[in-house]
């Protein structure tokens, strides 16, 4: 079983503001998606920046029959969201952009303004694989990529870059917190014998603070002497399978010519354990072939493909 997270780069249909300006960029980019989809052939995949789900639709017909599709309700100002497709029939468990319980509104800019739900949804659906019942939760937090009042993307001085940059990351963070409390609920205290995922662009590293929330109790990560010896905490924990991952593949977006893994899958105790190999970009090849970013994304409008490499793992 091979499932994998890849964010697709502002899939919209041509002639909106973000989207392709036509047919011909349209087509280019849902065959250059769908190439990789078919060569990764994932159980189950979960994706993000879908602009309009008719988009979302049109990439499955290019796929042939047989997969199934989800997408959350709670798009962003843009008007994207999260989303999985499945090889496998699979049924939404939760679709939420909720803070949890205690966690107050945060700032999100100069004047003031106060959010108390995520930008973007967060969805879990629950497939049968056969051998027991699946889990999985898609995200995308915010994005480290600032914007400013007006549609900027350029700061007026230090100041104001500094406090957007502050603003973004207490939003980031309470999602994130908002994402953890959902995996709670999926492993449900069972991790040991639970098969749990969470996936998606998290717009972080795997030392980022934001990330490290979501691992819940600290002490037995792959690579620690803790690892292999269980202990009370498997039962709530998650796993990042980024140490898995070949060292020349480990990243999944390249921002200003510096390479960087903001893509993440992690795994309950019982999955983890299971692993047999994980990767970025297409099984067998050595190191994902993506373009630089800058902070501008109207910059790759109507691009092909994508500016994020897949992240997979194999599951045995």
């Amino acid at each position: 079983m091979l499932v994998a997270t890849w964010n697709l780069e502002n899939l919209y249909r041509p002639g909106g503001p973000s989207g392709p300006k036509d047919d011909a960029a349209y087509e280019a980019k849902l065959a250059a998606l769908a190439a990789v989809i078919t060569e990764l052939d994932p159980t189950l995949l979960a994706v993000q920046e879908v602009g309009d789900t008719e988009a979302l639709h049109d990439l499955v017909d290019l796929l042939g029959s047989g997969w199934s599709v989800a997408t959350s309700r709670f798009p962003d100002s843009r008007g994207i969201r999260v989303g999985f497709l499945g090889r496998l029939p699979f049924e939404v468990l939760a679709d939420t952009n909720a803070f949890p319980a205690k966690l107050v509104p945060v700032q999100v800019d100069d004047s003031g303004l106060e959010v108390s739900v995520a930008g973007r949804g967060f969805l879990a659906v629950e497939a049968d694989t056969g051998g027991g019942p699946l889990r999985a939760a898609v995200a995308h937090l915010k994005s480290k990529l600032l914007s400013y009042p007006n549609g900027r993307f350029h700061p007026l001085d230090e100041g104001e870059r500094a406090r957007f940059g502050a603003y973004a990351l207490y939003r980031r963070t309470a999602e994130a917190t908002a994402l953890r409390a959902l995996a709670v609920d999926l492993l449900a205290g069972e991790g040991r014998t639970r098969d749990v995922l969470v996936l998606g662009d998290l717009n972080d590293g795997v030392q980022a603070a934001t990330t490290q929330i979501l691992l819940g109790p600290p002490g037995s990560e792959i690579g620690t002497p803790g690892y292999d010896h269980d202990d009370k905490g498997d039962a709530t924990r998650l796993w990042d399978v980024a140490p898995l991952i070949p060292a020349e593949q480990r990243y999944s977006r390249i921002n200003s010519g510096r390479r960087e893994l903001i893509d993440h899958v992690l795994l309950s105790h019982r999955l983890v354990h299971r692993t047999v190999e994980a990767g970025t970009g297409l099984p067998g090849n050595s190191a994902p072939a993506l373009p630089s970013v800058g902070p501008d994304p109207e910059a790759r409008r109507g691009a092909p493909g994508s500016d994020h490499a897949p992240v997979w793992v194999r599951i045995g």
